[in-house]
């Protein structure tokens, strides 16, 4: 076997299962300009604070959906430079392929603390590489409804 075939039996196990959980991450309206600022995306609901106290139905400002799914790297510790080395043993290069399913069923509100869950739904070979899937969710804290769900797909070679 080589490393790439190593490395999908060592993630076999985990399969359908829960594999982390990150910590709790305080939105605020500092963070939620900055990404308007960024994006041109500066609809009122997400960056007037005295309007979407008034007019928005959840009485502030929201997050965009895009700022939460741009923190995954954050909330999923994946962006730190031991990630690949403690998760993909072997492999040299993680790149970002793309998400197969998306969806925001709650807004995240300024002032909300959200964090990352992370279930390993599966790994397949590549000619080069291996293709892993994840499910995250994005809870908000006490609140009943995810942030974000997303199934996302990376790629790890050696």
């Amino acid at each position: 076997m080589n490393e790439t075939e190593l490395l999908l039996e060592e993630l076999r196990p985990d399969f359908g299962r829960e594999i982390a959980v990150g910590e709790w991450l305080a939105i605020d309206q500092p963070r939620i300009d900055a990404f308007a600022a960024a994006t041109g995306d500066t609809q009122w609901i997400h960056v007037d604070p005295a309007r979407a106290g008034k007019e928005s139905p959840y009485g502030t400002t929201v997050a965009h959906g895009f700022l939460t799914l741009s923190l995954l790297p954050f909330l999923t510790g994946s962006n730190s430079p031991d990630y690949l080395r403690q998760h993909f043993p072997g492999m040299r290069l993680r790149v970002n392929y793309g998400l197969n399913k998306l969806r925001f069923p709650a807004p995240v509100k300024c002032g909300d603390r959200i964090r990352a869950r992370t279930q390993l739904k599966d790994a397949t070979l590549l000619d080069k590489g291996l293709e892993v899937t994840y499910l995250f969710t994005v809870d908000i804290e006490g609140a009943g409804k995810p942030a974000l769900v997303a199934e996302q797909v990376v790629r790890v070679y050696p």
